[in-house]
């Protein structure tokens, strides 16, 4: 028999506030187009982005995640000194150590919670919120601020006409915390490997610190393939989190998936057979493509906006490199 004492946590877990910051910066298509051979209607048919957020140099990851989850933490009701562990979805953090999150929750005043970056591109608001809601219902921590941020224009290859217009910068955050009923459901997430070479990162740190190449690593990808494969099998895994919930999609109030690209967004809509009656987040046409700041920055909006509202039902999916992807359905805080 184990002599280890049983955790006691909640019996169940929501997001209890949300925060988002977007760069005082707003880029519209014809500063994208002094680098590229293209036109704004190119760009909005193929994409549905009409101008995207730019951080300054003072607007680091840092920065615009301490912005963000202080508008979470306030949202949520709770103290900072009460957060348990901070969790940072993030590709943009340059450092390889230590954990921007550390830095991060000194910042926000949560005192010594634990504190860790997970890689999970696109993905990875869906993958943080997973892993606060194991925690809290395991009892290893009350509360967690989870954390999507990225500086994708620091990534994004200028002269490059198949991204040069899809990326932008911004923070979104959330507060989980315990729940006496369901309020996140189960999460349907996971891998393909082999399509890994879709969306990656040009250069290699270490082949860069070698060779030094006369252009700095960017994020490029092989859009046909990630559009098909978004369009054909993201469909499928938000379906499938939808039954895992014991949800219809007569039954959603709100539909959040990641603000990749407009065209991508209807599709999924379209092939879930969604009631016109359902709230879509299309904040890709301002925000552009945030990565792993795009879900919590786009319910942050439809909550701000009124389009959403506190206690709704909504399903929120994450699809990118890797290729990877996270889908479940939530309450609304």
């Amino acid at each position: 028999m184990s002599k280890i004492k049983p955790s006691q946590g909640a019996p169940y877990a929501r997001i209890m506030g949300v925060g988002g910051y977007r760069p005082t910066r707003v880029v519209p298509n014809e500063v994208i187009l002094e680098t590229i051979d293209s036109s704004d209607e190119w760009i909005r048919s193929r994409s549905g982005i009409a101008t995207r957020h730019w951080a300054s140099e003072e607007e680091t990851v840092a920065a615009m995640s301490v912005e963000a989850s202080g508008k979470a933490i306030a949202d949520s009701g709770i103290r900072p000194d009460q957060i348990g562990a901070v969790i940072v979805s993030t590709v943009s953090h340059f450092k390889q150590t230590p954990a921007i999150a550390t830095e991060i929750a000194h910042l926000v005043g949560a005192g010594k919670p634990a504190a860790f970056d997970i890689s999970a591109g696109c993905a990875g608001f869906g993958y943080g919120l997973t892993l606060a809601k194991g925690m809290v219902v395991e009892g290893s921590a009350e509360y967690v601020l989870v954390i999507g941020v990225e500086r994708l224009s620091d990534l994004t290859d200028k002269e490059d006409r198949a991204t040069a217009f899809l990326f932008g910068d911004g923070a979104g955050a959330v507060v989980v915390g315990p729940s006496k009923v369901p309020a996140i459901g189960p999460t349907v997430w996971g891998s393909e490997g082999d399509k890994s070479e879709t969306i990656k990162q040009t250069v290699a740190w270490d082949e860069f610190h070698a060779e030094r190449p006369e252009k700095f690593p960017a994020i490029t990808q092989e859009g046909q393939a990630v559009f098909r494969w978004a369009v054909f099998e993201m469909a499928k895994v938000a379906q499938q989190a939808l039954d895992a919930a014991g949800i219809a999609p007569e039954d959603l109030d709100v539909f959040i998936p990641h603000q990749a690209n407009m065209r991508i967004i209807d599709s999924m809509v379209k092939t879930l057979k969604l009631p016109e009656n359902v709230t879509v987040a299309r904040d890709v046409e301002t925000t552009g493509n945030t990565s792993a700041a795009s879900i919590p920055l786009a319910m942050e909006r439809l909550l701000a906006t009124g389009q959403a509202k506190s206690g709704d039902t909504a399903l929120v999916i994450g699809f990118g490199a890797g290729l990877v992807y996270a889908a479940t359905v939530v309450t609304l805080p």
